[in-house]
């Protein structure tokens, strides 16, 4: 049976959220099989996450960085889990910001936190762009693969009302934000609000504490990346952040975020123990953070 591709060929998958060790079952030479996650649009984002998996040989992501510098990208060189680095950071973001939404904080409220951090884009706005339909179905593949530990966001209610009312995105032409014919945005849904019994006055939300929320809650998921392995640079993780999924650039990345945090990391543990107790266990510090903390170490 003849091969698909040259024998020299370097196979390798685009995807930003299947696990490429499982990808590669599917291939002959799985040593050779590696994840190149490029980021949308390809014609002016930097950023190439170079996705290891298990079987992955160090010469395939000698030849996979080379590739990336010879087309005038930055890589970042992550190990496999569901859904790389940069996919599961900026999920985070995603979903708390719906979560705002579901606790009745004002759409206009929510985009201003995102904007004020700065962030390129609101969190709806990226919402839309990104598909609630997809992150569904990444939430549906990740419980499935979790089983009883899987643990709900409570960001994933508002994504399956929109879902359900025929409003997942931009590619539908209906989302958080209205769009004309052309698919260029045209405002906020004016029935938002409603949809989700947001009475909070904007100008009494604490805009601060939802800035914090946005921030931290992506810092904390990068340090379970550290921890489980996914990472295994700090470079890596600030880079990939700041050119990848637009965490503020001020912040240094991901991580520095932490360690530079008024205070040191001690000062973000305390911070991030108090944002759990508040709004739930996503935000909490694991051992880790705790352990380099208590320290005085820094990533």
């Amino acid at each position: 049976m003849p091969t698909a591709v040259a024998p020299d060929a370097l196979p390798s998958s685009n995807t930003s959220t299947l696990p490429i060790t499982r990808l590669a079952e599917g291939v002959r030479r799985q040593a050779d099989f590696i994840g190149l996650h490029l980021f949308s649009p390809v014609d002016r984002m930097p950023l190439v996450e170079v996705v290891r998996g298990e079987r992955t040989s160090e010469a395939a992501l000698a030849r996979a960085l080379d590739f990336v510098a010879r087309i005038g990208k930055t890589p970042i060189a992550v190990n496999d889990s569901h859904g790389p680095f940069t996919s599961r950071v900026i999920g985070t973001f995603v979903y708390e910001a719906l979560a705002m939404l579901g606790e009745g904080h004002a759409p206009a409220t929510v985009e201003q936190a995102a904007w004020q951090a700065g962030y390129p884009v609101g969190a709806l706005q990226l919402a839309d762009e990104l598909n609630l339909e997809l992150l569904l179905r990444i939430r549906d593949e990740k419980r499935a693969a979790d089983g009883d530990g899987y643990r709900a966001h409570p960001g994933e209610a508002a994504a399956e009302t929109m879902a359900q009312l025929g409003r997942p995105g931009r590619a539908r032409g209906a989302g958080f934000y209205d769009y004309d014919s052309s698919g260029g945005r045209t405002g906020l849904w004016p029935q938002l609000a409603s949809a989700f019994r947001a009475s909070g006055d904007p100008a009494r939300a604490d805009l601060q504490e939802l800035i914090e929320r946005l921030l931290f809650v992506e810092s904390v998921e990068a340090a379970r990346c550290v921890a489980e392995g996914v990472l295994t640079s700090t470079a890596d993780a600030n880079v990939g952040s700041l050119l990848g999924i637009g965490f503020p650039s001020w912040t240094g990345g991901v991580l520095q975020y932490a360690n530079c945090f008024p205070g040191g990391l001690s000062a973000f543990v305390t911070r991030a123990d108090l944002l759990a107790a508040a709004h739930g266990e996503r935000f909490m510090p694991n051992t880790l953070l705790r352990e380099k903390a208590a320290r005085g170490e820094t990533f």
